[in-house]
């Protein structure tokens, strides 16, 4: 049985909420380093990140590859990828994690290419120095943000995220085709993908597994396979997993009844969504709602 893969918001801190457009910035020894060096293997549902090597070396272990990384070089892991880290003593550099799909939204808006560069995990060496010189300020500028706490900080962090990853698109090159992993694991990659391109689309019509496999030509269970190698759950997780994520959402950022969004979610009734929901969050949705709301009254500039 392939064991269950934690999901982090940031590796070690699981109880960060999903549903917020956020974003982060630190140095990869301040993760690393209490760890001894050793990132294991876990997965982000909501999050990607970019991580820039500037000294150092490591393994990165990416949807079960291993794959070498020697500064400079640039690690970028998408939502849902399953991921660790060997770092050697002297690595250093910067990490950023942040909402993937306020990332997406932005991309489809101003350049639809990074969509792709966003979703494809990868290891990219640098070519010299002058890759540093311009990846750096942005690196730079996205902690000042990150630090600053005033008004419009997370309009200005995904702004400067988005020039990151054209900074990143550019490096790649449009003939870039070795993200990572072999042909198979590409393959999945891809059929997870387009998986949750489905998901989005019908989540709330509560569309049973084998519905999912039948758009992608394969089995319930081939699909549920390579759910668990890829994200390391059922496919059935995934999509309780989908209606969760946007319940959190709506119950934080709209004032909609219970009733209500039950309801918007393909809930027949908003006692069956009640236990829905409590069983995968272990609070009901009022709870929840009240606790979210406290904690961005309290994390407000």
């Amino acid at each position: 049985m392939t064991a269950r893969i934690p999901n982090y918001a940031l590796y070690g801190d699981q109880d960060a909420p999903a549903w917020s457009n956020s974003f982060n910035f630190e140095w990869i020894p301040q993760r690393s380093a209490p760890y001894q060096w050793e990132i294991q293997v876990h997965r982000h549902d909501a999050f990607v990140q970019l991580l820039c090597l500037t000294a150092g070396s490591g393994e990165v272990r990416m949807n079960g590859a291993r794959i070498a990384a020697r500064a400079p070089c640039l690690i970028v892991v998408p939502a849902g990828a399953a991921h660790g880290f060997h770092f050697s003593t002297d690595v250093d550099g910067p990490v950023v994690t942040a909402t993937q799909k306020v990332l997406e939204s932005l991309a489809v808006l101003l350049m639809p290419g990074l969509v792709d560069v966003i979703r494809a995990p990868r290891v990219l060496a640098l070519p010299d120095t002058g890759a540093l010189e311009a990846l750096m300020p942005l690196f730079m500028a996205i902690e000042r943000e990150s630090r600053s706490h005033s008004e419009g900080q997370t309009a200005a962090g995904m702004a400067l995220l988005t020039a990151l990853l054209v900074q990143v698109a550019r490096l790649a090159g449009p003939a870039d085709s070795d993200p990572v992993g072999n042909t198979a694991g590409r393959r999945k990659q891809r059929q997870i993908q387009q998986f949750k391109s489905l998901l989005d689309r019908d989540f709330r019509q509560h569309r049973p597994v084998q519905a999912y496999a039948d758009a992608l030509g394969l089995t319930a269970g081939q699909l549920s396979r390579i759910c668990r190698e890829v994200l390391g759950m059922s496919a059935l997780d995934v999509i309780h997993a989908r209606l969760v994520h946007e319940a959190q959402r709506e119950l934080v950022y709209t004032v909609g009844s219970i009733q209500q969004l039950a309801s918007e979610l393909g809930f027949e009734d908003d006692a069956y969504f009640s236990r829905f929901f409590k069983r995968h969050t272990g609070l009901s949705p009022r709870d929840f709602r009240a606790q979210a709301l406290a904690q961005l009254a309290t994390t407000a500039p």
